[in-house]
């Protein structure tokens, strides 16, 4: 491959990523979403998650978790 064969190449070969940019506008609502979720309690502990995929596979397998086992929320408060 020549010099400017494979710099043309390389040039289409550039594909901008989920990381290459960055939206202040939508980072700011995903982080007031997460914080109401917070404040509402609307969370789910990795404790509760992690006992529950344990039960998988077993005859008593347990109920899927809900929002605010563990009280995990208060917290983080």
């Amino acid at each position: 491959m020549t010099g400017s064969a494979k710099h043309c190449y390389t040039a289409r070969m550039k594909h901008e990523t989920l990381f290459d940019g960055s939206d202040d506008a939508a980072e700011a609502k995903a982080d007031a979403r997460a914080e109401a979720d917070v404040a509402a309690d609307r969370l789910i502990s990795h404790a509760a998650v992690k006992s529950w995929l344990k039960s998988w596979g077993r005859a008593d397998r347990a109920p899927r978790p809900r929002a605010g086992e563990l009280n995990y929320a208060r917290n983080l408060k």
